[in-house]
């Protein structure tokens, strides 16, 4: 049976891919796309993901629109440099002709797993804002909520918009911090593993060679985010593979090498978004040793939920199934 998924988006260039490879994928039923702010601004996002569902067929699937804003911070930019203004490498296509569900995104993702309890995945993929703000408004979707699995942080490794911190976490720390307390499973794909899935352009010449529409948009969309990643990385026309690696560890989690932790978020200062995955679990254990002075003597401390993280990765793996999804 298909794994039923809604896909929180901010299409944006890796997440077209993503979303594309999903919904080639007869393993997965995408039930719905919810957007939000960051690759673009979200009304942006909204019209890529209409014109994602549009290519091929796809648009029975809802797409609702969500926030526009971090929970607490103000955005003023975004990463033009990056998906370029549009979102899509500055492709300026044609309009969609679909309109949008009328819900709110958290309110859709409410419905939605209410009406299919301890069956939907929420696949985020772009900052958490719109699941932050879904548990928020109706916390008993956490228990019926099989699954979040979300691209975004870093355990160990270097950050990409900061020095410490994951883009998708640094634009709404207050948000990711929501969701990582949460009584409900998280796997956190961050760039521990995606900085290692890179794809060539070797290898995009024969993903181009398939010739349908998916990877046709691929094609003309893709070269703004080869540029940035020659700009920061000298990758000379190869990529990170961010968004895509959701889906490849939804159909094949085998492919990834996993540990089991709590994860903490900075919100404020020097290393705001950063994600603190607490291996041998201190701040717990901190906590627990300031327990009995004054008036915390009487706080019960509960250690936050672990997460499922990612360390290592068959990037061979990924790579091949991302490609047979997508050449299809």
């Amino acid at each position: 049976m298909a794994q039923k998924i809604i896909i929180d988006t901010d299409p944006g260039i890796d997440d077209a891919m993503a979303i594309l490879a999903a919904l080639h994928s007869p393993d997965l039923e995408v039930l719905g796309l919810t957007t939000v702010f960051g690759n673009t601004e979200v009304g942006l996002c909204s019209l890529n993901a209409l014109r994602l569902v549009e290519l091929e067929g796809n648009d029975h699937i809802p797409v609702a629109q969500g926030c526009g804003q971090p929970l607490v911070h103000d955005i003023n930019s975004f990463s033009a440099g990056v998906h370029g203004k549009d979102g899509f490498g500055n492709t300026n296509l044609p309009l969609p002709h679909g309109k949008l569900d009328p819900r709110h995104a958290a309110q859709f993702i409410i419905d939605t797993v209410m009406a299919n309890p301890h069956e939907v995945i929420l696949a985020p993929i772009g900052p958490l804002t719109n699941i932050a703000m879904a548990y928020r408004l109706e916390p008993r979707i956490a228990p019926l909520v099989k699954e979040v699995v979300l691209m975004g942080g870093c355990a160990f490794a270097l950050g990409n918009i900061s020095a410490v911190a994951e883009a998708n976490i640094y634009h709404d720390p207050h948000a990711a911090e929501v969701v990582f307390a949460a009584p409900w499973k998280v796997t956190m794909v961050g760039l521990d593993v995606t900085t290692k899935i890179v794809m060539r352009p070797e290898y995009f010449e024969k993903l181009y060679a398939a010739g349908n529409p998916a990877v046709g948009l691929l094609e003309k969309i893709q070269p703004c985010y080869q540029d940035f990643h020659e700009q920061i990385y000298g990758m000379k026309g190869a990529i990170h593979t961010h968004d895509p690696a959701v889906i490849a560890y939804l159909l094949a989690p085998e492919l990834f090498r996993c540990e089991e932790m709590p994860v903490y978020v900075v919100t404020e200062g020097l290393c705001l978004g950063k994600t603190i995955a607490d291996k041998h679990h201190h701040v717990f254990r901190s906590t627990q040793a300031g327990k009995g002075i004054g008036e915390e003597s009487v706080a019960v401390v509960v250690e936050r939920p672990s997460t499922t993280i990612p360390l290592g990765v068959d990037e061979d793996g990924v790579l091949e199934l991302l490609f047979d999804l997508l050449a299809k």
